[in-house]
């Protein structure tokens, strides 16, 4: 019975924990510290802290630390590991089946006119928030101003057309560009 609660807990939280794993948070914390009880207020504060401090996305940390405590506690450490398995696997499984399910029917209606129109429009919006992303990391921090120091405002720019030019014109590798970017900042600077 408690791994079905289990299951079913992080099902739910996986199903309606929109906006990554901090806002999964507040859920997994309603649902096993108040509703379940099954751990303290202090030990969520902990997994918090060892889902920060480990590799891998917190709502996947926090399930598989809750589902392996949680069954640990009632059926010894082997069976913990089915629970941390149990819960991790129930967290993902809604976001797997809604991917599933948005290819299906991409696959099934990519050449239909109204999806076609629907990313004919989405393709400046992402160039345009990438630029804007661009644009707000060419400050002074990064790039120093002409008024400060003209070479180094001249290098980074070269710097910064040469890659561009590099990826778009030449279809360079964008990795080795970045490597080389940071290996020319690292000479000229």
């Amino acid at each position: 019975m408690l791994f079905l609660q289990l299951f079913y807990t992080f099902f739910k939280i996986g199903l309606f924990g929109f906006g990554g794993g901090y806002a999964m948070l507040s859920m997994i914390q309603g649902e096993v510290v108040t509703r379940y009880g099954w751990l303290t207020p202090q030990e969520f504060t902990d997994i918090v802290a060892i889902s920060q401090m480990t590799p891998g996305p917190i709502g996947i940390n926090s399930a598989t630390y809750v589902g392996y405590t949680t069954i640990a506690e009632q059926y010894g450490t082997s069976m913990g590991v089915l629970g941390s398995c149990i819960a991790t696997f129930a967290v993902v499984l809604p976001s797997f089946i809604l991917m599933l399910t948005i290819s299906k029917f991409f696959l099934k209606y990519q050449k239909h006119p109204s999806v076609e129109a629907v990313f004919s429009g989405l393709r400046p919006a992402v160039v345009g928030l990438l630029a804007s992303a661009a644009l707000v990391l060419m400050n002074a921090e990064n790039f120093s101003s002409p008024d400060e120091d003209m070479y180094s405002f001249i290098i980074s720019i070269i710097i910064f057309l040469v890659a561009f030019i590099g990826t778009r014109k030449y279809k360079a590798n964008p990795i080795l560009m970045i490597i080389a970017c940071g290996i020319a900042g690292l000479i000229l600077y």
